[in-house]
């Protein structure tokens, strides 16, 4: 049977994205959405989303691991879910909408998407380094040269340690270039690899840079784009955080997709 879809990347980190409001699409099915996450023999993302229909939102958003597993919250996929519920009608340039940390709220302008992000009420430390979770778990360490880090072997030693093993985190290393910006370099779980952007970790990154007296907005460098990052600071918490930044559609498809027994 073929599948529809569509690829969509928000500062490179890409989905694939299935209308699914009819509710067709096998989501119970970790080998079918892994294999078409694989780069090689597959359509090839970071993750797969699906739009659903929700009785008091304007849509709901599922998110996928590339590993097939139900994920998080994604950032940069919940921004290209927008545009891809303005491509298809269900929203004008605002939206409500439903995703795995509860609702959020977005604003098209534009080539930008802001989105609202859920209020951060602790962050925790541990050693000199931080974590936190602005949808998913984040660990956060300040590095002085982000560009020649590995990321893949650095951010496994944290991902797999005695502490994060079972769950897992996503570990970012953070560089500071200025009074207002930083380069944030993430290895994400579920992919088990670095990823070109993290939109749930640039998040993190910014209010970690907020902590230490950089002021709010943050502007983020990321390997794949440029993110922006607004805050209200409480103490150890924030209210008001809106990650903004591009999504855009890449190319649309079908792919075989063999009937489920």
């Amino acid at each position: 049977m073929p599948l529809s879809f569509y690829k969509y990347q928000g500062t490179g980190n890409d989905f694939i994205m299935i209308d699914n409001r009819k509710l067709t699409f096998h989501a119970d099915d970790e080998q079918l959405i892994k294999g078409l996450c694989n780069r090689r023999t597959g359509i090839g993302a970071d993750g797969l989303i699906l739009l659903q229909e929700h009785p008091d939102y304007d849509f709901e958003m599922v998110y996928f691991n590339a590993d097939g597993r139900l994920g998080s919250m994604c950032g940069n996929g919940a921004r290209c879910t927008v545009r891809f519920a303005k491509q298809l009608g269900v929203i004008e340039d605002v939206a409500y909408f439903l995703a795995a940390d509860g609702e959020h709220q977005a604003t098209i302008e534009r080539e930008e998407i802001q989105l609202k992000m859920g209020d951060v009420t602790n962050v925790e430390r541990i050693g000199v380094d931080f974590y936190l979770n602005t949808g998913s778990p984040h660990y956060v360490r300040f590095v002085d040269d982000v560009k020649s880090l590995d990321v893949y072997a650095e951010g496994r030693v944290v991902r797999y340690n005695e502490r994060f093993n079972a769950v897992g985190t996503n570990v970012n290393f953070v560089q500071r270039l200025s009074e207002s910006e930083v380069y944030v370099r993430t290895y994400e779980r579920g992919v088990e690899d670095e990823t070109l952007s993290c939109g749930t970790g640039v998040t993190a990154c910014a209010l970690v840079a907020g902590l230490t007296g950089m002021e709010s907005p943050v502007s983020v460098k990321t390997p794949g784009g440029n993110l922006s990052v607004s805050f209200e600071q409480h103490g150890l918490g924030f209210r008001y955080v809106y990650l903004s930044g591009p999504a855009r559609l890449v190319f649309t498809g079908t792919v075989p997709v063999p009937e489920k027994v």
